[in-house]
């Protein structure tokens, strides 16, 4: 949420990013990015319109029947109101014309998840005499970026996700060796009993999926349609969470073989793994050396390690997801240049997945997936003990 204090900092990027304000636009929740910012109560039902410009004060403009949700909106900063179409736009016109601002907006919908501007509107603005340009990098610095208050939140989620998926492969393989397999459904409860025991909340989920089922990325067992989990089957578990109080969300994907697993499947493990670290290493390399990185960059190292070693057709996601203090998958910068084209800089607080795969459909699926965070001293990686070999079980 934008305040007086905070506001230098937000017009010293402004200035940065060589535009004359950034232009906050939303109507009924279809950008979360300025609903957030602004700090509103509730969702708006009208369309509303801010400009922080690079000095002096803020000034939205708004619905003359909504200024309850403003009322946090400081009484030093303008409020504009407005009732008909023409108001809004002769209001609009007089505000920004002339004027070079950033709103969520990408171009050729390069990075769909800052893409938050419908192109009406942006017809609208461009009509009332402004430049629009990507408000991309101050999304990541002023609503993507972790307060150091959210860190240890995270750890915590974070190891308790390490221990409950460990805890997870050990029991599969206890009813594995049995004689009693469990299926993929029942795990998933385990581990959502777990994660009630130790104060956690998710929205959905986990993944539990084996061999063949987890050539899908996105499956999930269900109590209808779930797989036994048996001697010499690869499992994968994906598992996020965050603590029920509140905080940010842990990300995590862990693999293990009941049983000894086949020279391919380690090979595929193997794989994976390396192009996890791959992508590691060369963030905390560029981090330390204080060398620019985006999220674009990081994808193609993971990526090419894969491509390498002849799974390059298999490896089909972005490499990981913006993690935001409010979204699991946020509207900061992604490691992706394969879904989409994400030239974001990585800036410290900006945190993230890290997770290729490998998916042979009708036979396995491999992912392997830590969080990282940008820190003030480099790279931060959780959970601290991430998986480095193969879980046999």
């Amino acid at each position: 949420m934008l305040t007086p204090e905070q506001l230098p900092a937000v017009q010293r990027a402004i200035v940065d990013a060589g535009v004359d304000g950034w232009l906050l636009y939303d109507f009924r929740g279809m950008n979360p990015v300025a609903h957030s910012v602004v700090g509103l109560s509730g969702v708006v039902t009208r369309r509303y319109f801010c400009l922080i410009p690079r000095e002096g004060a803020p000034v939205a403009l708004i619905h003359a029947i909504e200024q309850g949700p403003w009322a946090a909106w400081p009484a030093a900063w303008e409020k504009r109101l407005y009732s008909g179409w023409r108001e809004l736009e002769a209001s609009l016109r007089t505000l920004i014309q002339g004027k070079r601002v950033a709103m969520e907006y990408s171009a050729g919908d390069a990075v769909p998840y800052l893409d938050r501007i419908p192109a009406g509107v942006l017809e609208l603005v461009r009509e009332s005499g402004a430049t629009v340009t990507s408000s991309g990098d101050l999304v990541s610095r002023f609503y993507a970026v972790w307060e150091a208050a959210h860190l240890p939140g995270h750890r915590r989620a974070a190891e308790h996700l390490g221990r409950i998926a460990r805890n997870a492969f050990a029991l599969a393989g206890d009813r594995a060796r049995a004689g009693t397999p469990m299926l993929e459904h029942e795990l998933a409860e385990f581990i959502r009993a777990e994660f009630d025991a130790a104060g956690l909340f998710t929205d959905h989920g986990p993944n539990v999926s084996v061999g063949p089922n987890a050539a899908n990325p996105h499956y999930e067992p269900t109590a209808t349609e779930s797989s036994p989990m048996k001697v010499g089957d690869i499992v994968l578990i994906d598992l996020w969470a965050r603590e029920a109080s509140g905080g940010v969300y842990a990300d995590q994907t862990w693999m293990g073989s009941i049983g000894a697993p086949s020279e391919r499947d380690m090979q595929v493990w193997e794989t994976v793994r390396g192009a996890r670290d791959a992508a590691l290493d060369f963030l905390r390399d560029a981090l330390e050396s204080g060398t620019p990185v985006r999220g674009r960059d990081v994808d193609d190292i993971s990526r090419g390690y894969i491509t390498e070693r002849g799974y390059g057709d298999a490896f089909i996601h972005r490499t990981g997801h913006s993690i935001d203090p409010i979204d699991m998958h946020g509207s900061g910068p992604n490691i992706d240049n394969y879904e989409t084209r994400d030239d974001r800089l990585l800036v410290p607080g900006v945190a993230f997945s890290i997770e290729p795969g490998i998916y042979l459909p009708g036979e396995v699926g491999m992912r392997s997936e830590v969080n990282g965070i940008v820190g003030p001293d480099g790279l931060i990686v959780t959970p601290d003990v991430y998986q480095r070999d193969l879980i046999i079980v």
